[in-house]
């Protein structure tokens, strides 16, 4: 009997949105060590959910204030990790630019993450997550599981 599997996609959404604001911000104050600050709480997150900053205060400010109410659904926890972990490898590699002094080249990659992180935020589309699915398709060793379907 497999165990269904549940994610919290306020949880998620709440991740984004401070991803979002935090790396907009950095980028209009010209600020890349609040981008590397971002890419560390990610990373966080990404390895260990729980103790992701974003997450905590999801768990423990905004949920038992009323102001986020959970919205849980069978989902698959790992797809949202592992495009997590692709906006860390390239806020990462937007500061590494921003450390070599090509400081307009630093903002593509975090603005991409901006980009991506906002539509999965308005729209719902994880392009991670996407990839994920597609290297469990082609039987990549590591991405072990598969889209799971609505049941509607």
């Amino acid at each position: 009997m497999l165990t269904e599997r549940r994610v919290d996609h306020n949880a998620l959404r709440t991740n984004q949105a401070f991803t979002i604001s935090l790396l907009a911000l950095a980028f209009v104050l010209d600020w890349p060590a609040l981008a590397a600050f971002v890419a560390a709480v990610m990373l966080i997150s990404a390895l260990v959910p729980p103790l992701g900053l974003f997450t905590r205060v999801y768990r423990h400010v905004l949920r038992p204030a009323g102001i986020i109410r959970p919205d849980v659904q069978i989902d698959n926890a790992e797809p949202h990790r592992f495009a997590q972990l692709l906006g860390v490898i390239m806020v990462t590699l937007g500061v590494i630019l921003h450390l070599a002094a090509a400081d307009a080249l630093g903002w593509v990659l975090p603005g991409i993450v901006i980009v991506l992180a906002s539509l999965n935020l308005f729209a719902g589309w994880c392009a991670g997550c996407m990839m994920y699915y597609w290297l469990n398709r082609l039987g990549v060793p590591g991405f072990n599981h598969s889209r799971i379907e609505a049941t509607r």
